[in-house]
């Protein structure tokens, strides 16, 4: 063979090794998918995706279908791209309920943006798993802003938003830095808003959020109101806080540490320490102590900075102790919305001991409560026609409780709709935990928001970020957003004004499983919302 030849091959051989080496490479570093769109990182499923994927989560299946159906169904018409961002992935069946009540909010709330107004954009939703405990986040939101730039795309907001973390609020730092409007609809701790001054204008921390959950101090505020109007003034109070760095803890224990009280001086705060938010650690060993030296004050309402896991433990704990003849209250915030959800038999006989009456009551201001404005308005009318000597029409009755009660309607008739066009949600959606109803209800915000910002524009165009941003200061007065949750009616800094917070109670009863009820509503600034919805001059 010519030597000519056999440089040649040599020099072939060497460059299919290469290549073979390059493509092998190349393979080994493609990252594994789950799905289109989310990428396989050690255990979990992380991405974005609006075609049905379930992230790995049954209890989602169905409902994640539902969603990609009605994108399938405006595919072809003038359309945006709203992202839901949480957590789709846990071990734990209590957490996977949870998502699957939030997504069928949003399902329904699509739904009725795309119906309700009757004009384009339609909303596309899709998916977006940011792992547990947002701990991935980072990625996600490289994923979303890609998208908000795409034509094809064209995400024009992000809502969803659950826990009030730091890797949370970076990723709406991130968002609204990027011009992204961010509408949290579950996001109660105070670190991740912006700040209404008195003047009326507003410190924008987060240029572009909108929240429509009162901030934990809204919601310690229309506690405090409420139960001082029932003339519970004499109670004996003590706070029992998380250390453990959260900002929904943080915020809510700034938030009763200033509550003023009534009654007389109860003992010091007692603190305890949890390993994080689904873990219970040693908390168990923490608040038997913690209960014995509740016991030994003459406290009778506890106010509890934490989360429903260690809620749970705690209430539980306390029902043990042997004090004769007590009887406690506790009082938490809206993440307390999930604890009847976590609770068993055996947890509700503990509650109520052996005498068969409760131990431990449970009280929160829960974000919304299907039974709010029907028992309100029935509790009004009663009031107005013995004061009156005549029954309201219908122009007397209040718009804050008329207007949410007829959001209430729709929403059941939009869930009654899905079961006659025969739409799996994998189960019927259950109000009480007010999950479905606070997304539905962002849904329908950020639906408003999208046609305001596309009114007068021509159709083949989609608003921009920016016009859709600056929608949420406007949305109030005539342009307010009648929700299931209450008026939503947003200031400067896109907060909602006096928002109401249903105060329920988790009572264990007398036998078999307890129950969620509703006992009133609570109003941040003492008074409802007034008339139309107008924002006063100067905030509280």
């Amino acid at each position: 063979m010519p030597r000519w030849r056999k440089i040649l091959y040599s020099v072939l051989l060497v460059g299919a090794i290469v290549a073979g080496v390059a493509l092998t490479t190349s393979l080994l570093r493609r990252p594994d998918t789950c799905a289109d769109g989310v990428e396989r990182i050690e255990d979990e499923c992380v991405g974005v995706n609006g075609d049905g994927y379930d992230f790995g989560t049954p209890e989602i299946a169905d409902v994640a279908r539902a969603i990609a159906r009605e994108n399938q169904r405006i595919a072809n018409q003038p359309h945006v791209t709203v992202a839901m961002m949480l957590p789709l992935q846990s071990d734990r069946e209590a957490l996977r309920r949870q998502m699957r009540s939030d997504l069928q909010g949003a399902y329904l709330g699509q739904r009725q943006a795309n119906e309700g107004e009757g004009e384009p954009p339609r909303i596309r939703l899709v998916l977006a798993n940011p792992g547990q405990a947002y701990g991935r986040q980072a990625k996600v939101v490289d994923t979303l802003l890609r998208m908000a730039a795409s034509p094809e795309d064209r995400l024009r907001a992000v809502t969803g938003f659950n826990l009030s973390l730091a890797a949370t609020e970076a990723a709406v730092k991130r968002l609204t830095e990027n011009k992204i409007p961010v509408l949290a609809a579950r996001i109660s701790g105070d670190r991740i808003a912006n700040e209404d001054r008195p003047d009326g204008m507003a410190a924008l921390k987060f240029p572009g959020l909108a929240r429509i959950l009162p901030t934990n101090n809204d919601a310690a505020q229309a506690l405090a109101n409420f139960n001082g109007e029932r003339g519970r003034r004499n109670l004996r109070t003590v706070l029992v806080y998380d250390k453990r760095p959260d900002g929904y803890n943080e915020s809510l224990a700034r938030a009763f540490s200033r509550i003023k009280e009534k009654g007389p001086a109860g003992p010091a705060a007692m603190s305890f320490e949890s390993p994080s938010i689904d873990e219970p650690g040693s908390t168990g060993n923490q608040f038997t102590q913690t209960a014995n030296n509740i016991c030994d004050s003459e406290a009778d309402t506890i106010y509890f900075a934490g989360r429903t896991l260690h809620l749970r433990i705690f209430a539980l704990k306390l029902a043990q102790v042997g004090c004769e003849n007590r009887h406690y209250t506790i009082v938490s915030g809206s993440d307390a919305a999930s604890l009847r959800q976590a609770m068993t038999e055996k947890d509700w006989d503990r509650l109520r001991g052996d005498g068969g009456r409760a131990k431990v009551t449970v009280q929160y201001a829960a974000p919304a409560h299907p039974e709010a404005w029907t028992t309100e308005l029935t509790a009004w009318t009663k009031n107005y026609t013995a004061t009156h000597h005549k029954k309201p029409s219908a122009q007397d009755l209040p718009q804050y409780l008329t207007e949410p009660r007829a959001a209430l309607d729709t929403l059941r008739n939009q869930i009654r709709a899905t079961r006659r066009e025969g739409i799996a949600l994998g189960s019927t959606p259950n109000l009480d935990d007010s999950r479905t109803m606070l997304v539905y209800d962002g849904l329908l915000t950020i639906g408003k928001a999208l046609h305001q910002a596309q009114r007068g524009a021509p159709e083949s165009t989609a608003p921009t970020r920016e016009d859709v941003g600056r929608q949420w200061s406007l949305l109030q007065s005539r342009h307010r957003v009648q929700a299931t949750s209450g008026l939503i009616c947003l200031t400067t800094g896109g907060n909602a004004y006096d928002k109401p917070a249903a105060i329920v109670e988790l009572d264990p009863g007398r036998k078999g499983e307890g129950t969620l009820k509703f006992v009133g509503l609570g109003w941040p600034t003492g008074k409802p919302q007034p008339k139309n919805c107008v924002i006063p001059s100067t905030t509280p």
